[in-house]
């Protein structure tokens, strides 16, 4: 009879500490290595704070049955959880997600030194080729390696264009997914702007129609430091009139490959331009450009951008 009452009174007082909240009295994050033993997880539990006795949690996983489903991963344990609520975050929830956020415009090369920095990917990756990544905030969790991210980012810009493709205009002046690439690369580097796009893409579009030079100097950088993206410095008369396989002012028609990675609004732009007749732009000091149908206006918007940067002593 004694012995059945204290091992009531035992069991009473374990569950007590099981349902009581937890002691922790902020969030706390545990990264759970894969493996790790229902004992090696009590006892980081404990440690971080987050439970009131890891010898009690190891007892009640073991009565539960949940020993098989402790999850590896990253997980955030809310303020005041009790034992329950911790087990079934370490089961059943969702570990913890990372935004790495990739802006449009960037190179291959340039996505991937980013990627590098980021701490909560593993493993090496090798360089995708341009333009072949779509731009997004992606949600990673805690040991994604590298390679599945980018792989993930050429399957969203392949199911984009393949989206996309079935909307285009008629008599575009390029037939492949890949020209609208390389065009759609060109109009992202062009313009900070997004609501320019479609005029920036319309240029373009105009230009090839009427055989015109696309005259982009992005593509003259690009035929200039290739991946690594800026120059750093301005453009030299040289250097224009240099003939690579990027330089616009000196080949006819597109480059040979993109010169960034395009968002989604570039490459529907370039599907979809705007109704105009422009067939130059030049900035215009408010951080967008003005668009001209003739060679004269052309020449006096570039006039006033010459008086502003004058003023501005560049």
């Amino acid at each position: 009879m004694v012995a059945a009452l204290l091992g009531s009174l035992a069991l009473s007082m374990l569950l007590g500490v099981v349902y009581l909240a937890g002691p922790h009295g902020e969030t706390v994050r545990l990264v759970l290595p894969s493996g790790a033993s229902s004992r090696s997880i009590a006892t980081q539990l404990a440690e971080a704070g987050a439970l009131r006795s890891g010898f009690v949690f190891r007892l009640y996983v073991r009565l539960s049955g949940q020993s098989a489903k402790l999850k590896a991963g990253e997980f955030d344990i809310p303020i005041g959880a009790n034992m329950p609520a911790v087990l079934n975050i370490i089961t059943e929830g969702e570990v913890v997600l990372h935004p790495i956020t990739i802006a449009e415009g960037l190179t291959s090369m340039q996505i991937i030194d980013l990627l590098n920095t980021q701490d909560v990917l593993a493993g090496d990756v090798a360089l995708p080729r341009e333009g072949s990544l779509l731009p997004e905030t992606y949600n990673v969790a805690r040991g994604m390696t590298r390679t599945a991210l980018v792989a993930k980012m050429m399957a969203d810009q392949t199911r984009v264009i393949d989206a996309l493709w079935p909307t285009r205009q008629k008599n575009l002046p390029f037939k492949t997914k890949k020209e609208a690439l390389i065009l759609a690369s060109i109009v992202e580097r062009e313009t900070g702007v997004s609501s320019e796009r479609p005029r920036v893409a319309a240029v373009f579009v105009n230009r090839l129609k009427k055989r015109m030079r696309l005259q982009s100097d992005p593509t003259i950088i690009y035929g200039l430091v290739g991946g690594k993206g800026a120059l750093g410095r301005p453009i030299r008369r040289s250097e224009i009139r240099r003939k690579t396989a990027y330089n616009t002012y000196r080949i006819n028609g597109l480059p040979p490959t993109p010169i960034a990675n395009p968002g989604r609004a570039s490459i529907a732009a370039v599907l979809n331009p705007a109704d105009s007749k422009a067939l130059y732009f030049v900035a215009d000091g408010t951080g967008g450009h003005a668009f001209a149908e003739t060679l004269e206006q052309h020449n006096k918007n570039v006039r006033r951008w010459r008086q502003i940067e004058k003023l501005n002593g560049r």
